[in-house]
């Protein structure tokens, strides 16, 4: 018989995360809540299993299985974006990007993408990622209405001449028109790669345009309005770029693929493709577009929305900054994020502003009304219109009807 040791101290802090995660309302735009189904697969004895390469070229014994699993998740997500190519074995968004400029550039090319204070990614040209030490990044910014702007982006593409024009975003709450930016590219003879890590699950419910259908490379996060694990995949149309992508992942970046993540990724393609997630998709738009309408009948400064987000700006709304608002909403049970705006005149650590998302609060069963509620007390906390404790208690009292993490 084998003893089952329970490390306490950790097992306590799992404890207190699961009350956290169950009494509080979730609004951070890049969070979510993965089914019991993908937990138990990300926790399964597949963790054990180590499968260097690629199904059918592995680099150990006793892939039989595995490869199965890895084969299933990469025939899943193709059909669920129209693709004919997949790698589904990168850790993390940001390797899953790596991996596609490696695929599609020399070390030292050129690439277009968006401002980064303007809601771009670090792997999309920050001074602190990778990214820029390896290749030259050059920006387009947002208009002034805050919205992209494919006349200048244009304008700016003839002038600079890049190798690649990188299209999605990390805080951009409008639809993104991928044939655009694909039209753009054609006329200045580039690649064109789209990082949709933010609205993968609205794609995949038919919400928003699908840039597979524009785009060589497109990469992603499972992990946000997809709702699965966390990892993330690259997709594509072309045989010569998968190769490549493929030999990116592994050997270059990544050794042994998690094949536990790997079956999680498989689920949650699976549940992506439900009716079910596209009514759930739909509700998230809906709800995301209650809450910012709402702030916007109280007069509150936000911008957006057409996708799972909205930006609110705690600046000129509150004289707060977004670090000081995030803090005040986190004290009652209230969990957002600081974010940049655009033109923010002050630091990434500070922001102008705070970046609010209804996908998680959503998969917990959060409505319309739930929506308006919450709106009110974000403006009731942040203008110190509302006492702390009540909002505390009208926090635990829309949290105690939704499905607890548990459940989901």
């Amino acid at each position: 018989m084998v003893t089952i040791l329970m490390d306490q101290e950790i097992r306590n802090l799992i404890a207190l995360e699961t009350k956290r995660q169950n009494n509080g309302i979730e609004l951070i735009a890049s969070e979510n809540y993965a089914s019991q189904e993908v937990r138990m697969a990300c926790g399964s004895i597949l963790t054990n299993k180590y499968a260097e390469g690629y199904p059918n070229a592995r680099y150990y014994g006793g892939c039989e299985y595995v490869d199965q699993i890895e084969k299933i998740a990469i025939e899943r997500v193709c059909k669920l974006f129209n693709v004919k190519y997949a790698n589904v074995q990168p850790h993390s968004g940001s390797q899953a990007n790596a991996a596609a400029y490696r695929a599609l550039l020399p070390n030292g090319g050129k690439i277009l993408s968006l401002v980064l204070n303007d809601g771009g990614h670090l792997t999309h040209g920050s001074p602190v990622s990778f990214s820029s030490h390896l290749y030259q990044f050059v920006h387009y910014p947002l208009g002034r209405d805050g919205k992209l702007d494919y006349n200048k982006i244009l304008e700016i593409a003839k002038l600079e001449k890049p190798d690649l024009i990188l299209a999605g975003y990390s805080a951009y709450p409008y639809a993104i028109d991928f044939k655009k930016f694909k039209e753009i590219c054609n006329e200045v003879s580039c690649l064109f790669m789209v990082d949709m890590a933010h609205i993968a699950g609205l794609i995949a419910a038919k919400l928003h345009e699908n840039p597979c259908d524009y785009a060589d490379i497109v990469t992603s996060t499972t992990h946000k309005t997809l709702r699965g694990p966390r990892g993330g995949i690259i997709l594509t149309n072309n045989e010569n770029i998968i190769k490549k992508v493929n030999s990116a992942i592994f050997p270059y970046y990544q050794g042994g693929p998690l094949e536990h993540i790997i079956a999680g990724k498989a689920i949650c393609f699976k549940e992506a493709s439900t009716k079910q997630f596209q009514t759930y998709a739909n509700n998230v738009i809906i709800n995301t577009k209650t809450c910012k309408d709402e702030l916007e009948s109280l007069k509150i400064k936000v911008s957006g929305t057409d996708n799972h987000l909205f930006l609110l700006n705690t600046l000129d709304s509150y004289n707060l900054t977004g670090l000081e608002a995030q803090k005040k909403l986190e004290n009652v049970g209230i969990t957002t994020n600081k974010n940049m705006l655009p033109n923010d005149t002050l630091t990434p650590k500070e922001t102008s502003g705070l970046r609010i998302g209804f996908a998680a609060i959503t998969t917990r069963g959060c409505n319309q009304n739930d929506a308006k509620i919450i709106a009110k007390l974000i403006d009731g906390v942040l203008s110190n219109k509302l006492a702390e404790n009540y909002v505390k208690n009208e926090v635990s009292n829309l949290t105690k009807k939704w499905l607890k993490i548990e459940e989901i």
